[in-house]
């Protein structure tokens, strides 16, 4: 019999959560030039935009929402890791104003290297957390892979006219984010042997919060643009809204709320792989000031799984979004910039000078 206890899922793969995208110029290359697909004039959300989700109209009252997404462990506890993955793929719906419904599990293990009750815990996490977002599992696809892979496809539902997209931000709108950054840090502090328990806690509050505020959101019209931070990092969908918007975004540095932990290990010069190359992909679209210190840098570009909800609203609404954002338990909530008309791309300043 394996003992389950000596078992590391981060060292059976080669990356972890949301740090296994492909980078961003290199996921443009790829789908640069592919034919056309089919248009379907119900197809409300689809590959046209860079969005969470896609959403396709049933009638006048409902669309269907709908998403994917897995990935490798991101922590070593099979429990936590299948809660992670689950309210990650979930707030892919949320960030389109819609409601989860239904998932299925998609699921790849190296049956060799794991025994059945550590893949049954990740299950089981995934299961919590879909319970916790009163989404129903009906069922799902397992192959035997050589690293683990844990995940979802959801469905969801939202009225037509409450579609939140990503690309209709507008000039003056305050942009406003749910969750603090530092995820990719803490993870990779994790995978190294440096994360401390208090570090731990802060990664898993985080990451397994529900962006479910995302529905109270979609009623709001002031609302006008929102998505969810991920694997590019807090720059990287940012510049997804600027250039969808054909604007660009002045974003204060000093306000961005960042996990005291990973605040913590940024300073003392950890940082990600991932956020290397997420760089590399867009830097050439963003404006830093000349003194910035690399880990704030870093703290930018920074992989978050199950990030938080980034939502540009009419600057007279930003106190009922906050309110929203803090009555639905995200304490950390905060203006961090504004969205400008000019061309896209998005210019990082210290202080009050967005």
């Amino acid at each position: 019999m394996v003992d389950d206890s000596h078992i590391r899922l981060t060292e059976l793969s080669h990356g972890g959560g949301c740090g296994c995208k492909i980078a961003p110029a290199i996921l443009s290359d790829i789908l640069d030039g592919l034919p056309q697909a089919f248009a379907d004039p119900a197809l409300l959300l689809g590959n046209g935009s860079s969005d969470d989700a896609a959403v396709y109209r049933i009638d006048d009252d409902q669309a269907v929402v709908a998403t994917t997404d897995f990935f490798m462990p991101i922590v070593d506890d099979p429990f936590d890791f299948g809660r992670i993955a689950a309210t990650n793929a979930l707030s892919d719906i949320y960030a389109t104003g819609g409601r989860p419904i239904l998932a299925l599990a998609i699921v790849g293990m190296p049956i060799d290297k794991l025994p059945v009750e550590v893949i049954r815990q990740i299950l089981a996490g995934g299961g919590a957390a879909c319970e916790a977002a009163s989404v129903a599992i009906g069922g799902g696809h397992s192959i035997d892979a050589p690293e683990p892979i844990y995940g979802l496809a959801a469905i969801g539902l939202v009225a037509p006219e409450r579609i939140k997209r990503n690309d209709t931000a507008e000039a003056g709108d305050m942009l406003i984010l749910g969750k603090p950054l530092g995820i990719g840090i803490l993870s990779g502090a994790l995978q190294r042997g440096e994360l401390d328990e208090a570090g731990y806690r802060e990664l898993l509050e985080t990451a397994t919060q529900l962006n479910r505020v995302g529905m109270t959101l979609a009623e709001h019209s002031a609302v006008h643009a929102m998505t969810d931070v991920t694997g590019f990092g807090l720059l990287g969908h940012l510049l997804e809204m600027c250039r969808g918007a054909g604007l660009a975004a002045n974003l204060t540095l000093d306000s961005l709320p960042i996990l005291p932990s990973a605040r913590s290990l940024a300073l003392a010069g950890a940082s990600t792989g991932a956020a290397t190359r997420n760089w590399q992909s867009y830097g050439k679209e963003v404006r830093l000031p000349a003194n910035i210190e690399s880990w704030r840098q870093s703290i930018l570009c920074d992989p978050q799984t199950s990030g938080g909800l980034l939502v540009a609203c009419a600057p007279e609404a930003a106190e009922s979004v906050l309110a929203m954002f803090h009555d639905s338990g995200f304490a950390a909530a905060t203006r961090i910039g504004e969205m400008k008309a000019s061309k896209a791309e998005v210019r990082v300043l210290f202080g009050k000078e967005a």
